[in-house]
């Protein structure tokens, strides 16, 4: 035992520690959201990304909800003694007392799902005690990505293309948050083959590959990848960027995917899902995404702005049959629609158009945006005593 007494590491955006009980209350803080189960078919669902945004909240409400079977995956670091856990850990942690609470039956893995004997050790488990799989989600977010194949390790860029990209953005790093500007020069076409190596939809088709090679599809096997279009707001360092071209990588592999013989054989399913606009360790790294959030939250409010918990439930009720399938004209199941509403946009955009007077009129949104980031680490949740040792060496939970 290592009782200590855990304060925040934090400048601006980036922090480097977790609290073991603040992480652990926002994983129960999104069950309590999330409605019980009332029906008896528990799927066998298989989710990549499970420890943060929306791959978490796609497990808790798979969990509390549908009563998912499984395994989730994810890459978290272990405390160390000189820094904690990730939060990540933590919250899986959590999950899994939730879940034999609830008398559940779900299994973590912490491996590089990127790697070959990752995907073995994840397969095993899953064939030797769950059976084929029903559910397929892929929500991995990484800075890079070894090849399986080549062994070369690709880094994935936020860049523009073709031309730079100048932009307000909210800074933290004073007394009171303000709007600076940046700048950021084209990525290279280097950079944009290796962002789409490492965000693209390779990797969920090596892993749809290696179910069907185990024969792990179940018939009417559901696979879906999440991905992000937004505002014209941000088009130029997203949707147009090197993170755009791999979400468009991800489109065509989904396409690719539901024409394979094997996805065929199972009548299977295929689908990305495009998120709405969220807090996540991902988005709040991507440059002016933070000004964007604090105005599209004050311009929706508390009520009309939907968190990652209820885009997961609205995304079950669809794949699970209970609400209609909400697609687009490309077959992308769309779960943004409260964000891109063109009243919504048009006001957002006003307050872009001028955004030192916008950050003035959106100040509460602002402090709400740097809380929602630490609270992705544990840090200023209600119910949390800060000044009390806490035990941050916490175990992984066994799949066992």
């Amino acid at each position: 035992m290592s009782m200590r007494q855990i304060e925040p590491k934090q400048r601006g955006f980036l922090i480097v520690n977790s609290h073991p009980d603040g992480a652990a209350a926002t994983v129960r803080r999104a069950w309590q959201q999330i409605p019980a189960r009332t029906g008896t078919r528990r799927p066998v669902a298989l989710i990549l990304g499970h420890s943060a945004g929306y791959g978490l909240a796609t497990l808790l409400a798979g969990l509390r909800q549908h009563g998912i079977r499984g395994v989730g995956v994810a890459f978290d670091s272990a405390d160390t003694g000189r820094r904690t856990a990730s939060a990540g850990w933590y919250r899986t942690a959590a999950a899994a007392g939730l879940i034999r609470h609830a008398g559940g039956d779900f299994a973590f893995v912490n491996t590089d799902a990127f790697s070959e004997d990752g995907k073995k050790q994840v397969l095993d488990l899953v064939e030797q005690r769950y059976g084929p799989v029903d559910y397929l989600i892929y929500s991995l977010a990484a800075p890079r990505r070894t090849d399986p194949v080549t062994g070369l390790v690709h880094h994935s860029v936020i860049k523009p293309l073709d031309t730079a990209y100048e932009a307000p953005a909210l800074d933290f790093s004073g007394p009171e948050p303000a709007v600076s500007r940046i700048r950021l020069e084209p990525g290279t076409e280097d950079e944009k083959q290796a962002t789409i190596a490492v965000m693209g939809g390779t990797d969920w088709s090596l892993w749809v590959t290696a179910l069907a090679g185990r024969r792990l599809l179940a018939p009417g096997f559901t696979t879906a990848a999440l991905t992000y279009v937004g505002s014209e707001v941000t088009a130029p360092v997203y949707r147009q960027g090197t993170i755009g071209a791999a979400k468009a990588h991800l489109e065509v592999t989904a396409r690719d995917l539901a024409a394979s013989p094997a996805l065929t054989a199972a009548a299977g399913r295929v689908f990305t899902v495009v998120a709405g606009a969220a807090v996540t360790q991902a988005s709040s790294a991507i440059p002016s995404i933070a000004l964007y959030t604090a105005f599209l939250r004050t311009v929706l409010g508390d009520d009309a702005f939907r968190s990652t918990t209820d885009q997961a439930i609205d995304l079950w009720d669809q794949m699970e049959g209970r609400t209609p399938l909400a697609l687009d004209d490309e077959g992308r199941i769309r779960l943004d629609g409260w964000e891109l509403d063109g009243d919504v946009q048009q006001r957002v955009r006003e307050l872009w158009s001028a955004p030192e007077a916008g950050l003035l009129q959106a100040r509460a949104g602002a402090d709400w945006f740097l809380a929602q980031v630490r609270d992705l680490y544990g840090w200023g949740v209600d119910g949390i005593d800060y000044t009390q040792p806490v035990e941050p060496d916490i175990a992984w939970p066994s799949p066992r």
